[in-house]
């Protein structure tokens, strides 16, 4: 598999291959837990990963993937957000099938590109969006909240998540409970504020606070953008 210690600026080479029985969009059954929403998060253009999902620490993590065969592939190549695990043909990712397309410079190239199955690619972590949470639909507001967070961005990972309340700042560490899913029973009252705990290969740890809380009368299948970027 490819090195994964490269900085956000370069490119680390490695290859993909797609979903050859999905539908054009992800799956709804990801590892990463992010349900029916993970076949439409990003228009589809998503990706299960097999080192790169590290045991669900890489969910929700976006890249820029772009495909090296100068006949059919585009510069750009295109943006994908971790949803799922999955391994296959010495691969790091298994896109979907839009995604695996939209690496081509137009849709007769596509084609050529599908008929192909598995390419040559290079890969780095991609600044882009703000980092997002998405209310899981077993949540029950007060009694139980669980979320996942997407969109993350730059070379660390998030590896801990803390909830606490905005007015007093009393916070609760949260439990991983599979993927990209973080729980907690009896969630504090009140707006929540998030702290996530990014760390990277050399141990380097850095709480970061978003600028928007999750609202009092959150509500279950909600999105909320915490209006940050971590792009380092």
């Amino acid at each position: 598999m490819a090195d994964t210690s490269c900085s956000t600026d370069c490119f680390v080479q490695s290859r993909a291959a797609y979903y050859p029985n999905s539908e054009v969009n992800g799956t709804d059954v990801g590892a990463c837990g992010f349900g029916s929403f993970g076949a439409t998060i990003n228009g589809g253009d998503v990706s299960a990963a097999s080192d790169l999902y590290r045991n669900g620490v890489g969910c929700g993590a976006c890249y820029q993937v772009r495909c090296t065969n100068s006949a059919y592939c585009s510069s750009n190549g295109v943006t994908v957000v971790i949803t799922d695990q999955g391994s296959g043909d010495n691969t790091d990712f298994i896109l979907s099938k839009r995604a695996f397309g939209g690496m081509a410079q137009t849709p007769d190239k596509a084609t050529s590109l599908l008929a192909l199955g598995v390419t040559d690619i290079e890969y780095r972590r991609y600044p882009n969006k703000n980092i997002t949470v998405k209310i899981v639909e077993s949540s029950s507001n007060p009694h139980f909240l669980a979320f996942v967070i997407w969109f993350q961005q730059g070379k660390r990972d998030i590896t801990a998540v803390q909830l606490c309340e905005s007015e007093n700042f009393v916070c609760k560490l949260l439990d991983r409970s599979h993927g990209a899913v973080w729980t907690s029973t009896s969630p504090p009252n009140g707006p929540l504020s998030l702290r996530m705990l990014f760390s990277d290969e050399e141990g380097q740890e850095t709480w970061v606070v978003p600028v928007n809380d999750i609202p009092q009368d959150w509500i279950a299948g909600e999105t909320y953008d915490s209006g940050v970027q971590v792009d380092q």
